[in-house]
């Protein structure tokens, strides 16, 4: 049975009709056409749906609606602009950090929620931060050295 459920996305809230039990991902992509989450496997496995839900990391292909509802979620959109891009957007772009751009949503939440807990980590830390976000293009020292600068900016 559907239902209203309003969501806090990005700094706003949104009344979301859907199954309590359908998953945050369809939400963020089909009702509020937010297109930084990307459906990658479904299974929490890859990374690519990733956002940030109260300062963590998590993935939106299996959150249910229900449970994201009172939570404070954060999207790829609501970190900044094409025109004002966030810093760490900005890394990105500046070390070339995407090729089929399909992860980059996933690398970018995952670090942003990382380097807000770690604002100086070590390249060390960050290949950890970043261990369950899967690239099969094979940008992974860009996006490495892209969360280095990102960093070393203060991000």
């Amino acid at each position: 049975m559907s239902s209203t459920i309003t969501l806090n996305v990005n700094g706003q809230d949104h009344a979301v009709e859907a199954e309590a039990d359908s998953m945050l991902l369809y939400a963020l992509r089909d009702n509020l056409k937010l297109h930084g989450p990307k459906f990658g496997c479904g299974l929490s496995e890859c990374g690519a749906c990733t956002v940030i839900m109260d300062g963590t990391a998590i993935r939106s292909c299996v959150m249910p609606l229900s449970a994201a509802q009172g939570h404070r979620i954060t999207t790829l959109e609501g970190l900044g602009t094409p025109e004002h891009p966030h810093p760490l957007q900005q890394a990105f772009i500046d070390e070339q950090a995407a090729q089929c751009a399909y992860c980059i949503n996933g690398m970018i939440m995952t670090a942003k929620a990382f380097l807000d807990r770690h604002p100086a980590p070590s390249r060390d830390d960050i290949k950890q931060a970043l261990n369950g976000n899967l690239c099969r293009c094979g940008t992974h020292m860009r996006i490495v050295r892209a969360i280095e600068r990102a960093a070393k900016q203060g991000a």
